[in-house]
């Protein structure tokens, strides 16, 4: 059964880039390589691995790489940390009053 990934990178700015994979570490060295001049990481070398995931349905790994694109950095952090607790308030919108 093929396994497809998803990813968190930490660039050199601290930013984070969130990805996804059927051959997790191929696709890594060539983020640390800079194989592709368009892509985000390319100006942020070098990039760190922080954060993986396992999938066996495409599908849900490509849904979980959309969903975590949208999320906070606060949010992002507390995944990457395994504070799974966190999660929930951290989705939660905040509204002025």
């Amino acid at each position: 059964m093929k396994t497809y990934y998803v990813y968190i990178l930490e660039c050199s700015d601290k930013s984070y880039y969130t990805g996804f994979s059927s051959k997790l570490y191929s696709r890594i060295i060539e983020h640390q390589t800079g194989k592709y001049p368009d892509c985000y990481t390319y100006t942020r070398l070098p990039v760190k691995l922080v954060f993986h995931a396992e999938f066996t349905d495409p599908n849900y790994a490509i849904d979980s790489e959309k969903q975590i694109k949208k999320w906070s950095r606060a949010k992002k952090e507390a995944l990457i940390n395994n504070e799974f607790e966190k999660l929930p308030n951290l989705s939660k919108k905040k509204f002025k009053d």
